[in-house]
């Protein structure tokens, strides 16, 4: 009303002593016996790596670091980031070959990836991929190669390389056979592991004595990992 120079307040319930109190109000009743509705379930978080995987009905997003900031990234962007990143590092796919059986060079590229915020054990996971190795999760990522799970990877290594094996003695071409078969358990590592000839299924085959009689077990091993990830 214009020329109100002053009105009153009257207090009837002393809300005037919440005054500087944090505003809250009380839930919405259902209508049913007067509960509150109940909470909305959490996100679903998954973490690894450290690296926290949010899973809404939106979609799947992945908290990194953009600018100093922890923001949520959709997966398809994320993926696309360290895509870029190892091409520009590795220009070609038969180099990442060569880079990924040199376990120094190997850990120096992944390691390069994870300092710039991307893991690429995360992409592997999110993406359902836990049957492949990471070099097909990164392949196909930044080459666009088909990825193999272990299980193809290690077949078509003994299917494709069938007559350079034949030509070893033949517990030598058994051994080679079963290491190819750690690689479908375990993947890069297994091939790596330095108890691999201690391992059942090798020692049965005829494991180091039979490398051993068929030339320089070190270098027969390396070539079965160079042609495991040429299959």
């Amino acid at each position: 009303m214009r020329g109100k120079l002053k009105f009153h307040v009257y207090d009837y319930t002393d809300a005037t002593r919440l005054f500087g109190e944090d505003f809250l109000t009380e839930p919405k009743s259902t209508g049913e016996g007067g509960e509150p509705p109940p909470p909305p379930p959490p996100v679903p978080t998954i973490s690894v790596e450290g690296f926290d995987v949010h899973v809404t009905d939106a979609g799947r997003f992945i908290v990194a670091q953009i600018d100093g900031q922890a923001m949520p990234i959709p997966l398809e962007e994320y993926k696309a980031r360290p895509a870029a990143e190892l091409v520009a590092k590795v220009k070609t796919l038969a180099d990442f070959r060569t880079r990924w059986v040199d376990p120094p060079s190997r850990q120096e590229l992944l390691d390069t990836l994870v300092a710039a915020g991307y893991s690429p054990t995360l992409v592997r996971m999110v993406d359902d991929k836990e049957d492949y190795d990471v070099f097909d999760v990164l392949a196909e990522l930044g080459w666009g190669m088909e990825a193999r799970t272990r299980h193809e990877r290690a077949q078509a290594f003994i299917y494709k390389h069938e007559e350079w094996i034949k030509a070893w003695p033949a517990p030598a071409a058994a051994t080679l056979k079963a290491i190819a078969r750690q690689f479908e358990r375990g993947g890069t590592e297994s091939l790596e592991n330095k108890e691999i000839f201690q391992t059942p299924e090798v020692k049965k085959a005829g494991g180091l004595p039979a490398l051993r009689a068929a030339g320089k077990p070190a270098e027969l091993l390396n070539q079965t990992k160079e042609r495991t990830f040429a299959a």
